[in-house]
């Protein structure tokens, strides 16, 4: 097993950064899912990969890419702003603080 000891506090701290409020249970139960995690991960860092190329896709397919092209956005910009369901000011949408002051 990990050497890694994921406890209740570490839980409540990865719950607090990600905004979540959890009950106890809910705290219990995601200790020992992350904990079966990093076991996992583990079991997957002991495989020899010597040798094994990298894959990063598997499908063959490449990427295809549009030229980019500009655009007059002042219309849509005016209809966009237009049917804000909120407050716009100096022609910007006013969202709620994500950040703690």
């Amino acid at each position: 097993m990990s050497d890694v000891k994921i406890t209740k506090e570490v839980v409540q701290r990865i719950a607090h950064l990600a905004r979540l409020e959890l009950s106890e249970a809910e705290v219990a139960k995601f200790a020992g899912q992350l904990q079966d995690i990093l076991g996992a991960i583990e079991i997957l860092a002991e495989v020899d990969t010597e040798g094994v190329k990298p894959t990063a896709q598997v499908t063959g397919l490449t990427n295809i890419f549009e030229e980019d092209k500009v655009i007059d956005f002042v219309e849509d910009k005016k209809r966009l702003l237009d049917n804000v369901d909120g407050e716009v000011i100096d022609n910007q949408v006013v969202v709620p603080s994500v950040f703690n002051s």
